[in-house]
């Protein structure tokens, strides 16, 4: 009775209005952006060679559009915290066929930083590399390279940055290819500006059970130094 019950609400859901089952993302257009899905909205988009083709891929950065996520905020007014995604469309011939889809693995632009901005995202692409940027200001940095091989997005960089101000107290730089890790650490507390600083460097190695794949990341939020670090054997 119990089946037939869930049958027949899978059935009701099926063709009742606005509970249509999900349909499969397609997997080929013409024009890039009709990969994007239904509640969402383009962000940003670049070009460039990903798969190293001599084709000019995309990659489109979306928006989610659920209006119970935008707020007023009593002091910044309206705000749209909708988290961003990312999908990328490599160019082939007369066509493009999708390649990664990670609907919600940037938060919104609008989130609340505290006592300082939030930080920004920059994507980008260089030489073949997505670049994926968190800028915060006096506070430093962190970013990510993900190279297409494989058949995946895989992550072989990763970078950051400590700062106090204009001082760097730490930076570290993380090699998944080689499988060496750069930790660079500021020795001179008497350092007043940049370029005062007196850098002591480690190098250290590790072993990775699997590679990171930017279709596996969730929420980049939780995927900085302190948690990347830690999975490093």
């Amino acid at each position: 009775m119990k089946t037939l019950i869930w049958l027949f609400a899978l059935v009701l859901l099926a063709v009742l209005p606005g509970h249509a089952l999900a349909q499969p993302a397609k997997t080929a257009a013409q024009d890039p952006l009709d990969f994007i899905p239904e509640d969402y909205v383009l962000f940003e988009k670049m070009e460039g060679d990903l798969n190293r083709d001599g084709q000019a891929d995309m990659v489109i950065i979306i928006k989610g559009m659920d209006p119970a996520k935008r707020l007023v905020d009593e002091y910044r007014g309206k705000l749209d915290r909708n988290r961003r995604g990312l999908i990328i469309a490599f160019k082939q011939g007369d066509h493009y066929a999708l390649a990664l889809e990670n609907l919600a693995c940037f938060s919104s632009e609008q989130e609340d930083g505290g006592v300082y901005f939030a930080p920004e995202l920059w994507v980008s692409i260089d030489k073949g590399i997505l670049h994926i940027h968190y800028g915060h200001g006096r506070y430093g940095y962190w970013s990510y390279k993900f190279r297409y091989q494989n058949a995946g997005f895989t992550l072989i960089g990763y970078d950051d940055s400590d700062n106090r101000g204009p001082l760097v107290e730490r930076m570290t730089s993380i090699n998944f290819s080689t499988r060496k890790v750069l930790i660079r650490e500021n020795i001179n507390q008497d350092a007043q500006e940049d370029g005062d600083e007196v850098f002591r460097e480690t190098w250290q190695g590790f072993t990775l059970p699997a590679p990171f794949r930017l279709d596996a990341i969730a929420d980049f939020d939780g995927f900085y130094y302190d948690k990347v670090y830690p999975l490093l054997q």
